[in-house]
């Protein structure tokens, strides 16, 4: 029997259950997506790479890429291949997925592939943009907090999520756009931390478990710690970007962006864009700049002393325009 849930705005249906995620429900309206764990395409699709279409700069122990991506089918098919040996073939249109994986991997680890990266291309083969980002909800408004890995966004969201504010989505933002509105839809009800940010956020005392046993980052899971999980679209309230940490006393603090500095930030941290043909990006260019006409976006510093997450975090929240997000 199938398991379903409901992520990014899509009901996935999956043969087996996915670790994390809760059951749910959705319209008949939604977009579906079939997930086969443990399974290869069937035999009328062809597995075997063809054309290499990308290459992680990010390498493994013995320099092997990180992550390769190649076409099959002439192109209506992609092939994934980790480092470690877990395969995910999708089609073109973003509505099947199968994955498989090494004997001496779980389901788990092939999880933490589905739920990000993977889950991302597909978003984006479907049409949404995606940024490298979490969101929280302030008032009835998305808040999202954007940059490249180690940049500190789910650190940022864990602390919004300790005062009380919701988590909308972790490390993938995943957005649509409405009668004239950006929409940030809701992913899944846990943020994933490096031991350093639980003890930033938390305190030397904390114990979270790991996700999967061959993965350094931690689950917070937010129900299992009181926390909130904003499980409805909201509308796009404002855009922040991370930079740099300093130890200037000045930060934390907010830098305006001109237009341009923001449309390119954003493209810069836009999701797969390597994999996107020329239509397709400028699709995505147009959607970026309709956005930034809408959205404020602004550049927030964080400081290097971790004890001034707290202030980061208030930082935030007196910038926000309040009359907005009313």
């Amino acid at each position: 029997m199938s398991s379903t849930y409901l992520v990014f705005g899509l009901l996935l249906r999956s043969n087996l259950p996915i670790p994390e995620l809760l059951p749910a429900e959705a319209p008949s309206s939604s977009p579906v997506v079939n997930i086969h764990m443990n399974e290869s395409p069937p035999r009328e699709i062809p597995c075997e790479p063809e054309t290499l279409t990308y290459t992680s700069a990010y390498m493994d122990p013995t320099g092997q890429p990180a992550l390769r991506i190649w076409k099959t089918a002439d192109g209506q098919f992609l092939y994934l291949l980790y480092f470690d040996g877990t395969q995910f073939w999708m089609d073109r249109r973003g509505t099947e997925l199968w994955a498989q994986w090494p004997a001496n991997l779980t389901i788990e680890d092939t999880a933490t592939y589905l739920l990000g990266p993977v889950l991302g291309l597909l978003l984006r083969l479907r049409g949404v943009t995606c940024l490298h980002a979490s969101a929280i909800s302030v008032g009835d408004r998305a808040i999202a907090f954007v940059g490249s890995e180690g940049a500190g966004k789910s650190t940022t969201a864990a602390m919004f999520a300790q005062m009380g504010y919701p988590v909308i989505s972790d490390d993938v933002v995943a957005i649509t756009e409405r009668q004239g509105a950006h929409y940030v839809f809701p992913a899944y009800p846990y943020l994933c931390l490096w031991a350093d940010s639980v003890t930033m956020v938390y305190g030397a005392g904390k114990k979270l478990p790991s996700f999967s046993a061959n993965w350094d980052k931690r689950l917070l899971s937010l129900s299992g710690n009181n926390l909130k999980f904003e499980d409805k679209q909201l509308k796009l309230g404002a855009l922040f970007i991370l930079g740099e940490r300093t130890t200037l006393s000045d930060a934390p603090r907010i830098e305006p962006l001109v237009p341009k500095e923001g449309l390119l930030s954003l493209v810069a941290n836009s999701y797969a864009t390597n994999l996107l043909d020329k239509d397709m990006r400028a699709v995505e260019f147009e959607f970026l700049g309709r956005m930034l006409q809408r959205v404020p976006v602004q550049r927030l510093i964080p400081h290097e002393d971790p004890a001034q997450i707290g202030r980061l975090c208030d930082v935030v929240l007196r910038s926000l325009d309040i009359a907005m997000l009313q």
